[in-house]
């Protein structure tokens, strides 16, 4: 027998995924034929004409509603998903004796019930989101998931953009957005929102639209409000935390932007390491030639690619060439990383200033973005830079390095036991920014502990969170355990994120642990002297030669922290309530 077999859960990913392979098993110890539809959030396989052509059955396993009009005539069996989890074969048993064939009506009244009964057709609204967080990896994905999933439930059709490091998916059109009701941004970073302009939009962060999923939609429905120009409203006609819409988002935009250069940089001086310490000084060698892609070239263009950035948020693609000269002079000026923070604000809010005040007749009015602005701010940044900014914020800078560079073993330790809390304390967060920012910087100074410290303490929490759910299976919840189990990998992969579904139900617990774990972790790495070349990718960084100079190390600090946070946890965390029956009550 030839069947097809088609899966969907409302958020679109793991429970589709195993329902889909655990039907296939099943189908496939029956000696049928199959052919499967997986109806995902980000990713769908699709079955083709010949495939349905084919089909002798059409089994569909589905927790929301889906289009079944290319199935008329075919015989067909549907059933909540959740019915196909537990008993794959007597599913497919009932699917055999049950089928029926189709007749071309879509939404059965078993998937309208998934919706809630006070919402009905009149208040169901289309909504488009997008999810952008500044290394484009876990707040990005882990957003768009749960807004799906709350979108879904509230009976609401929800369609989500990703806008990650592997560039945008599941991209929204121009048709979907001229159909929307509402448009949600839940972005820490700036993203093109020209497109949106006339829609009413609503906009937030990953981290409020991951953990408060459903109010965030609620909250659009309430307060979505339209745009002129696809630009941000002024402060008085929509109110916007620091957080949102300035300076933290700005920044973040930068740091994102700049992320790849210091990790091509840093990895490609940790490969010309592998020739020997000072190798690269011999000109002609391939260690010359990757020390000066790296540090000649890759952390050359750190600062201005930062500053750059910071302007082209606040003032668009006209703050990017101010930006970016400002940058540079505080590269070439010593100033580093802070200078070019500094530059970064001055060139943007300079260019946004001289956009918003200065009128030019209409005959040349086209002029301003591509000359006036560009020259007028660069004139203003680069002045500043030069005769004010520059010369003192070097010599902070090199104090700071100074210090850092030959601080004794104590302060090490203290400074570690800071940064390593700090990345525990929102795990994602501003805080955990704010330091990630401070680690990232440092790179372009060659001042690589707090970073190796940083990266560590970041991975104990998630990692944390997937031994305490392991040694203590009684005490978690089988969609735990699973999340536990997720929540290591990720660990391991240096994203923190792992770890806040834990901390959203229990965060009394589960963030002073974490806070403690990572604090212990980030002193061990700095009392041992660790350095970390490359800002990112976790233990996996470990295979690339030279990117961590102690590496044995570096593992037994991430061990010891997340072994803490899990073994304590695994103790604090009280049992699961069971739920007792009287006695009778059964028949």
């Amino acid at each position: 027998m030839n069947i097809v077999i088609v899966t969907a859960c409302p958020s679109g990913t793991a429970t589709t995924y195993l329902a889909a392979r655990r039907l296939e098993q099943a189908a496939h110890r029956l000696g049928w034929q199959t052919a499967v539809e997986m109806q995902g959030q980000f990713d769908q396989t699709t079955l083709s004409d010949e495939q349905i052509a084919s089909a002798d059955l059409v089994v569909v396993a589905a927790s929301r509603p889906i289009t079944l009009a290319r199935f008329t005539g075919k015989a067909l069996y549907r059933e909540r998903l959740e019915g196909a989890l537990p008993d794959p074969d007597g599913f497919l048993a009932r699917a055999r004796e049950q089928a029926e064939p189709w007749q071309g009506i879509d939404d059965a009244p078993e998937e309208k019930s998934a919706a809630p009964a006070t919402l009905d057709d009149r208040t169901a609204k289309r909504i488009v989101a997008v999810t952008a967080c500044p290394t484009g990896v876990a707040h990005t994905f882990m957003a768009a998931e749960a807004l799906a999933e709350a979108g879904r439930a509230l009976g609401h059709q929800i369609k989500v953009e990703t806008q990650g490091s592997v560039g945008a998916q599941n991209q929204l059109t121009d048709e979907e957005i001229a159909d929307a009701d509402i448009v949600l941004l839940a972005c820490d970073i700036e993203v093109d929102d020209e497109r949106f302009a006339g829609k009413p939009v609503y906009r937030t962060s990953t981290g409020t639209a991951l953990k408060k999923s459903q109010q965030t939609i609620n909250d659009a429905m309430a307060n979505a409000a339209v745009e002129s120009e696809g630009s941000a409203p002024a402060g008085g006609e929509r109110k916007k935390s620091i957080k949102e819409r300035g300076v933290y988002k700005h920044l973040l935009t930068g740091v994102s932007f700049m992320l790849p250069m210091v990790v091509a940089g840093g990895l490609c001086i940790a490969l010309s390491f592998v020739f020997g310490i000072e190798a690269f000084k011999e000109e002609g060698t391939l260690a010359a030639a990757l020390m000066q892609i790296g540090g000649g070239t890759a952390f050359a263009l750190m600062v201005p690619v930062l500053a750059g950035y910071i302007a082209y948020s606040i003032a668009d693609r006209p703050g990017i060439a101010p930006g970016m000269i400002g940058g540079m002079l505080a590269s070439t000026l010593g100033a580093g990383f802070i200078g070019g923070i500094i530059a970064g604000f001055l060139a943007g809010y300079t260019a946004k200033l001289i956009a918003k005040k200065l009128k030019l007749p209409a005959s040349v009015e086209s002029l301003k973005p591509i000359l006036v602005i560009p020259l007028l701010a660069s004139l203003v940044t680069g002045l500043v830079m030069i005769y004010l900014v520059g010369t003192p914020v070097a010599g902070m800078l090199s104090a700071l390095t100074d210090f850092l560079n030959n601080m004794g073993s104590t302060n090490a330790v203290l400074l570690g036991l800071l940064l390593g809390a700090m990345m525990c304390v929102d795990l994602g967060g501003p805080i955990n920014k704010a330091a990630y920012t401070f680690g990232v910087g440092l790179l372009s100074t060659q001042t690589y502990a707090p970073m190796a410290a940083i990266m560590a303490a970041g991975m104990v929490p998630a990692i944390g969170m997937g031994i305490a759910s392991f040694l203590a299976r009684s005490k978690f919840a089988d969609t735990e355990r699973d999340g536990g189990k997720a929540a290591f990998v990720l660990g391991l992969c240096f994203i923190s994120e792992g770890a806040i579904p834990f901390a959203a139900k229990d965060p009394l617990r589960v963030i002073p642990i974490s806070i403690v774990g990572g604090a212990i972790t980030g002193a061990l790495s700095m009392y041992f002297q660790i350095k970390l070349m490359a800002p990112h990718g976790g233990l996996f960084v470990l295979l690339i030669p030279g990117a961590v100079n102690q590496a044995l190390l570096y593992l037994l600090a991430i061990a010891v922290g997340s072994i803490f946070i899990g073994a304590t946890y695994a103790l604090l965390k009280p049992a699961q309530q069971k739920l007792e029956v009287p006695e009778g009550a059964a028949s």
